[in-house]
C-alpha cells in the first residue's frame, strides 16, 4: 500500500485569509535562502588564495569560517522572533540589504582581521534574513501549495551549498577585473540588489497574530551555548589546545541546562519563549530535527575536506576543485525535482533509501580516493559524487518539509529559526568536528590516508541517518 500526504489548512489566528505567495515573491524569498547557504560554502576553494594575499595565519582563516557560520546560528531564532514582532517581510528586506552591505565590506577587506569582522557581520545579516523565508511560505501557503514550496526550499538549500563551491572556485580563477578571491563576496552585490527590488514588488508582508516580546535571557543563554561549543572546536586546534578552549567546552553542559530550565519556566508560565519546549512535542520536528544534525554535520564536513584536499593534496586549481563537485550538484537538481512525486507516492520511505544512496556515493568516492590519489579530479569522482548527489536530494527536501509539516501559522518564525538554527549549528559543527579530524590526521598519515578515514567517518554518519529516518512518521501533514 502506498503512503500519500494529506494536506489540510492552518488556521493563523485572524479571520481574514492570510496573503498569498505568488511565484515570483517564491522565486525571489527562495533566492534569499540560497544567499547565505552559498555564502557559508564559497569561500572554502577561496582560502588558500585569501591566506597567501592577506598573510594570514591558519587559525585566522578558520576564523574567517567560523565567524560567519557561529553568528549566523546563534542569531537565527531572534531574527525568525522579529520577525513574527515586527513583519517578516520588513526583517527580510532589512536582513537582505545588510548582507549586500557587509558582503560589500568583505570584498573590500583591506586586511584578515577587518574580513573575520565583516563575515561576522555577514552571518548576523544572513540570521535576520533566512527565518524569514520558513516563515513567509507557512504563513501564506497551505496544501498543495506549501508541500510544492517547502520542496522548492530543500532543492535550493541542497543545491546551493554544493553550488557556493563551485562558484567560489569559477569566480576566484576567472580573477574578475583583477578581484581574484574577493569577487566571491561581491557578486552578492547585484544579486541582493535585484533581490531588494523583486521583494519590494512580490513578497507580502506578514507576522504573527500573538506577537511575543523578545526572551532576553534565553537568546543570551543560547548565545552562550553555541559558542562555547562551536568556538574551541573550530579554533582549538590550530591554537593548540590551550586552556580556554577545555574551560568553555565544560563549560557549554552548564550553558545549555540553564538555557533549557529558563524556556521550560517561561513555557510553563504561559509566555513564548526564543525556543518553546512544548513545540518539541510535535513528533514530526522533533525527529526531523535530529536528522538534521548528522545530515548537515557530514554535508558540511565532507564539503570542506574535500576543497582542502583537491587544492592542497592532489594540486588541482580552485576552479577544477570547485568543479569536481559538479555531478553532485546536477544529479541533486534533477532528482529533487523528481522528489515531491515520489514522496505523494511512497511517503517518506524515499528518506531512508536516499540514505543508502548517499553510503553508496560517499563508499565510491572512498575507493576512487583510495586508488587514484593523486590523480583525484572530476572523472575520477564523478560515479560517487553522482549517486550521493542523488542520495542526499532524497533526503534533505523531505526532512525539512516533516520539520515545520505541523508547526502552526502563528509559530512559523520560532518553527522556522529553531529549525534553521540546528541546520546551521550542525553546518558549523561539521567544518569543526570532521575539518579538525581530517586536518589533526594530515601530519602523521599523510593527505591520502586522512582523508580515506575521514571519508568513513562520515559514512558512518550517513548509516545512522538512514537508521534515524526508519521513526519519521510514513505521511507528511
Amino acid at each position: 500500500m502506498t503512503e500519500t500526504i494529506t494536506s489540510r489548512p492552518v488556521r493563523t489566528g485572524t479571520p481574514e485569509a492570510p496573503p498569498a505567495l505568488g511565484g515570483l515573491g517564491l522565486f525571489t524569498v527562495l533566492l534569499g535562502a540560497a544567499l547565505p547557504l552559498v555564502d557559508f560554502f564559497i569561500v572554502n576553494v577561496a582560502l588558500p588564495t585569501i591566506g597567501a594575499d592577506l598573510s594570514a595565519s591558519e587559525a585566522v582563516l578558520e576564523l574567517v569560517v567560523a565567524g560567519y557560520g557561529v553568528a549566523y546560528a546563534v542569531l537565527l531564532v531572534l531574527g525568525g522572533r522579529l520577525g513574527d514582532l515586527f513583519g517578516r517581510r520588513r526583517l527580510f528586506l532589512g536582513g537582505m540589504a545588510a548582507f549586500g552591505l557587509t558582503s560589500l565590506a568583505c570584498g573590500l577587506a583591506p586586511d584578515a582581521w577587518s574580513l573575520v569582522a565583516a563575515r561576522v557581520a555577514q552571518g548576523a545579516s544572513a540570521a535576520a534574513m533566512l527565518p524569514q523565508v520558513l516563515a513567509t511560505i507557512q504563513a501564506t501557503t497551505t496544501g498543495p501549495r506549501r508541500a510544492r514550496a517547502m520542496s522548492l526550499y530543500g532543492a535550493t538549500a541542497g543545491l546551493s551549498m554544493v553550488a557556493g563551491q563551485i562558484l567560489g572556485g569559477v569566480l576566484v580563477a576567472a580573477d574578475i577585473a583583477g578581484t581574484g578571491w574577493r569577487s566571491v563576496f561581491l557578486v552578492n552585490v547585484p544579486v541582493v540588489l535585484v533581490g531588494l527590488f523583486l521583494a519590494a514588488r512580490a513578497v507580502p508582508e506578514t507576522r504573527s497574530a500573538r506577537p511575543e516580546p523578545v526572551d532576553v535571557p534565553g537568546t543570551f543563554l543560547l548565545a552562550a551555548s553555541i559558542l562555547t561549543l562551536l568556538v574551541p572546536l573550530t579554533e582549538g586546534r590550530a591554537a593548540g589546545w590551550p586552556l580556554w578552549t577545555w574551560l568553555s567546552l565544560a563549560a557549554f553542559p552548564f550553558a545549555a541546562a540553564a538555557f533549557y530550565a529558563v524556556e521550560r519556566r517561561a513555557d510553563r508560565a504561559g509566555r513564548t519563549p526564543l525556543v518553546p519546549p512544548s513545540l518539541f512535542a510535535i513528533v514530526s520536528l522533533r525527529r526531523g530535527l535530529l536528522l538534521i544534525v548528522p545530515f548537515s554535520i557530514g554535508f558540511s564536513g565532507f564539503m570542506f575536506v574535500i576543497a582542502v584536499a583537491l587544492q592542497q593534496g592532489a594540486g588541482l586549481s580552485p576552479v577544477a576543485a570547485g568543479l569536481a563537485l559538479a555531478p553532485l550538484a546536477v544529479v541533486f537538481f534533477l532528482f529533487s525535482l523528481a522528489g515531491p512525486r515520489l514522496v505523494t507516492r511512497y511517503g517518506t520511505r524515499v528518506v531512508p533509501v536516499g540514505a543508502a544512496l548517499q553510503g553508496v556515493g560517499l563508499a565510491l568516492m572512498t575507493l576512487a580516493a583510495w586508488r587514484s590519489w593523486p590523480d583525484l579530479g572530476l572523472v575520477e569522482l564523478l560515479p560517487g559524487a553522482a549517486v550521493a548527489g542523488a542520495g542526499q536530494a532524497l533526503q534533505l527536501p523531505v526532512i525539512l518539509r516533516v520539520v515545520l509539516s505541523e508547526v502552526p501559522a502563528v509559530r512559523a518564525g520560532v518553527g522556522g529559526g529553531v529549525m534553521v538554527t540546528t541546520q546551521q549549528a550542525s553546518l558549523a559543527l561539521g567544518v569543526a568536528t570532521l575539518g579538525t579530524l581530517f586536518l589533526s590526521l594530515v601530519p602523521g598519515m599523510g593527505m591520502r590516508d586522512a582523508l580515506v578515514t575521514t571519508l568513513l567517518v562520515q559514512l558512518a554518519g550517513v548509516a545512522l541517518t538512514g537508521l534515524l529516518s526508519l521513526r519519521l512518521p510514513r505521511t507528511i501533514a
